[in-house]
């Protein structure tokens, strides 16, 4: 770019001294239509359980959903994202109870349809919340199958289009498994469902705070690089989200966010396709205690959120959803 000019011609602090003048020329904002709210759902009745690792997050019982997703609705914003803390008696090797139909995923989607009619519900599509060992499939001889995986993934995919999920989103990293999903979907006549695919989901270490909320964590003694991506890498973003646009994705997923805000931006310039990133559990926990800890105030909250919006975001899966829009008051 070739820039015309010198000082004192050129002042650029011009467009800077005034907040008016400010907000004429910003080219990032947000709002509501920007934020999906993750929330974490457990068993029994009459609970709101405070999560040690993710101060300000809560773990609801199903007949206590109401409280939260009545503010999602109060404060517009689009689409929820439900994750299960699933009681370690229900776990086994092979993930069985994301087939229940009565698991506490369903049993929020029905509960949340029933009464809300103008909000996207989205599910993971994974094993790890109801497998004994952590891992996001079937192990054999330490090693993760691919395939017989997917079988599982399908199934679960049905019977959460079944329950009336919007937005189905396979995390796992197996391979193939968006065309196999979107194939079984349309067999089923659930064209209408969306797939939002975790194309770029690295091994990340920050993590440790939503694998306490799902109860995973514990569960987990072997790390994830065999299937999700190596963070040191870039270019095999390309062939992770070519594949899974040609195989029937809506939207891509980078996981996590602040940290892969050129791998978000990469993406957003070679595919024509919305990307979503998630504000990860351990960024959230990091901001949430330079804040307590006065070592940074909460103008960070939105300081995050506009880099990842800036950087290609078309949606950005944030614990800081509700806290936000009450800071900025845009509710469009």
């Amino acid at each position: 770019m070739r820039i015309i000019g010198k000082y004192p011609d050129i002042r650029l602090r011009r467009v800077r001294n005034s907040d008016w003048v400010r907000r004429l020329v910003s080219e990032n904002n947000l709002s509501a239509n920007d934020l999906i709210l993750p929330i974490f759902v457990t068993e029994g009745k009459n609970k709101i359980q405070k999560i040690k690792s993710m101060e300000g997050v809560y773990r609801y019982s199903v007949d206590k959903l109401d409280q939260i997703v009545n503010q999602a609705v109060k404060f517009k914003i689009p689409m929820i994202a439900i994750f299960p803390h699933t009681d370690n008696k229900k776990k086994d090797s092979k993930g069985t109870e994301a087939l229940n139909e009565n698991n506490l995923v369903c049993k929020s989607i029905i509960k949340i349809k029933n009464k809300f009619k103008n909000i996207g519900v989205m599910c993971d599509v994974a094993l790890d919340p109801y497998t004994s060992h952590g891992h996001d499939g079937i192990i054999k001889k330490k090693q993760i199958l691919n395939d017989e995986t997917i079988e599982i993934l399908e199934k679960q995919s049905v019977l959460q289009a079944q329950m009336g999920c919007d937005v189905i989103a396979p995390s796992d990293m197996m391979d193939g498994r968006v065309g196999r999903i979107r194939k079984i979907l349309d067999k089923n006549n659930f064209q209408n469902v969306k797939i939002l695919s975790y194309a770029v989901k690295y091994a990340s270490n920050f993590y440790g705070p939503f694998r306490d909320a799902v109860g995973s964590r514990t569960n987990l003694k072997t790390n994830k690089k065999s299937y999700q991506m190596d963070y040191r890498n870039s270019n095999e973003i390309f062939r992770e989200v070519a594949l899974d646009i040609k195989e029937g994705a809506d939207f891509v997923m980078v996981k996590p966010g602040l940290p892969y805000l050129d791998i978000i931006s990469k993406i957003k310039d070679s595919f024509k396709i919305p990307v979503f990133s998630y504000q990860v559990s351990g960024e959230y926990s990091l901001i949430k205690t330079g804040i307590k800890n006065k070592l940074i105030n909460d103008e960070a909250i939105l300081e995050s959120l506009i880099s990842l919006k800036r950087s290609g975001s078309s949606a950005i899966v944030t614990y800081f959803a509700l806290d936000v829009l009450k800071k900025i008051k845009n509710f469009s």
